[in-house]
C-alpha cells in the first residue's frame, strides 16, 4: 500500500544549531505512515495522546480513524487531550465529542493503565511532544504507560518526535530518594533523549519490573539528530507557550520550589520571576492574573518585582547559552529578605537531591555547583550513548 501518498509535505521550522541551513526537514514518527500503519492492520489500538500529537495538523486520532484503524480508546496526560489543564490541575475520564471516543485520564485517580482498560487493547501508541526535561511529567506517563503494556501484554508503539532540548546535557543527577512523579529515574535534569531512546534506555536497563517482556516498537524520526534545533508546531502545555519558555524552562523550573513566581497567570510564563519582596532590587515588574477558573496561580493579584529572562527565542539562546544556569535563582535567594522561607518542601523533589538548596544557602558559585555535578553526568552519558536512535551533538 502507497501509505507514503497520506503524508503529504510537512514544513516544521528546523534549523542547525551552527545557524546552517538543514537539508531536509525533520520527520516525526507520526508522519511516517508506512511504517507504522501496516503494525496496527486488524489490532485494536489505545493511544496515549494530547494536543501536541498531529499529522500535518490533524489529530493523530482522527487521522487514524480517517485511516480505518480501530481506535478503542485514548489515554491523555498531565494537561489533558487539548492540553488546557493548568499544571496540577485533575483531568477527568471522558468522551472526545467529535469522534465518541472514550477518553481516560492518566493525571487523575490513577496515573498507569489498569487492567480493565486494557483488556480490550492489542497495542498502545504514545505520541507525545516532549521538552526534555526530567520534571516534565510525560516521560513519567511514559514509563507508567510501558510498565502495564508489559505487565498485560499489550504492544507498545513510540511515534518518536524531536527533542527541542535534545541537544546538551545537564543539572544534577536524581537521587533515588526524591524519586516522584516529577522524576523517577536517575537522569540528569536535561537528558538529551527523545522519548523513544529514553524508552529504549528503560527497557535496557531494565529500570521498571517486567521491562524484559515489554513488546516495544520505536518509529523513529526521519532527518533528525541531536545537533538540529526542533521548533515546536504546536505548544506542549499551557504555560510553554514558545520556544524562549522551552529553553528557559529547564533553568526557571526550580522557582516552583521557591516563593517566587515565574509568572503563570501572565503572558510571559517561564521567561520571567519576581516577588513582591523584590521592590526596590529591581524596576521590572509584573502581575499574575487572577483566573476565573482552575488553579490560582502564584501571587496571583500581587505586583511581582523581577527580572525577565528572554522576550524572544533570540533571546532565550542568548541567555541559556546551551546550558542550564542558576544565576537567576542565586539571585532570587540573596534577594529574598527572610532566607530560611525562600525555599519550599517541592524544591528537592524538582532538583533531585538535597545539596544544591545547601548549596546555595551556603553561597557556593554557580561554577562549583555545576562542577559537582559532573561526575554523575559522566556516568549517565555512558549509558545514555548506548540506546541514542540519531547522531549526538559534539560534546
Amino acid at each position: 500500500m502507497r501509505f507514503w501518498l497520506f503524508i503529504g509535505v510537512f514544513i516544521f521550522s528546523t534549523t542547525c544549531l551552527n545557524l546552517t541551513a538543514c537539508s531536509q526537514e525533520i520527520q516525526t514518527g507520526a508522519d511516517r505512515f508506512e511504517e507504522y500503519l501496516p503494525l496496527l492492520a486488524n489490532k485494536k489500538v489505545a493511544l496515549l495522546i494530547n494536543q501536541t500529537s498531529e499529522v500535518d495538523g490533524t489529530s493523530l486520532l482522527d487521522t487514524l480513524l480517517s485511516q480505518k484503524i480501530n481506535v478503542v480508546k485514548v489515554f491523555v496526560p498531565e494537561h489533558g487531550f487539548r492540553g488546557q489543564a493548568e499544571a496540577g490541575e485533575k483531568v477527568d475520564n471522558t468522551i472526545d465529542s467529535k469522534t465518541k471516543t472514550p477518553i481516560i485520564s492518566l493525571y487523575g485517580k490513577s496515573k498507569k493503565p489498569k487492567e480493565q482498560d486494557l483488556k480490550d487493547v492489542d497495542v498502545l501508541i504514545y505520541d507525545l511532544q516532549d521538552v526534555g526535561t526530567r520534571f516534565y511529567t510525560y516521560i513519567s506517563s511514559l514509563q507508567y504507560a510501558m510498565e502495564a503494556c508489559a505487565k498485560y501484554n499489550v504492544e507498545f508503539i513510540i511515534l518518536d518526535r524531536p527533542n527541542p532540548n535534545g541537544h546538551y546535557i545537564d543539572g544534577p543527577v536524581l537521587e533515588e530518594k526524591y524519586r516522584s512523579f516529577v522524576g523517577m529515574q536517575s537522569i540528569p535534569v536535561v537528558y538529551a533523549m527523545t522519548a523513544g531512546e529514553y524508552a529504549k534506555m528503560l527497557v535496557g536497563e531494565k529500570w521498571f519490573d517486567g521491562a524484559e517482556q515489554l513488546k516495544l516498537a520505536v518509529i523513529p524520526c526521519a532527518n533528525y539528530d541531536h545537533s538540529k534545533k526542533y521548533e515546536l508546531p504546536v505548544s506542549p502545555s499551557p504555560n510553554l507557550r514558545n520556544m524562549a519558555a522551552i529553553y528557559c524552562y529547564p533553568s526557571l523550573c526550580f522557582f516552583e520550589g521557591t516563593v517566587a513566581s515565574v509568572g503563570r497567570g501572565t503572558d510571559m510564563p517561564f521567561q520571567q520571576f519576581g516577588h513582591p519582596a523584590y521592590k526596590g532590587k529591581t524596576n521590572y515588574s509584573f502581575m499574575p492574573n487572577i483566573p476565573f477558573k482552575g488553579p490560582q496561580p502564584k501571587l496571583a493579584g500581587e505586583r511581582c518585582y523581577g527580572q525577565v529572562i528572554a522576550l524572544n527565542e533570540q533571546e532565550a539562546n542568548v541567555m541559556i547559552r546551551n546550558s542550564l544556569r542558576l544565576t537567576w535563582l542565586i539571585n532570587a535567594y540573596n534577594w529574598y529578605p527572610e532566607k530560611d522561607k525562600f525555599f519550599n518542601s517541592f524544591f528537592e523533589k524538582l532538583v533531585g537531591n538535597s545539596a544544591l538548596r545547601k548549596q546555595i544557602m551556603d553561597g557556593v558559585p554557580e561554577t562549583d555547583i555545576k562542577a559537582s555535578w559532573q561526575k554523575d553526568i559522566d556516568a549517565f552519558k555512558e549509558i545514555r550513548k548506548k540506546y541514542l536512535l540519531y547522531s549526538d551533538f559534539a560534546q
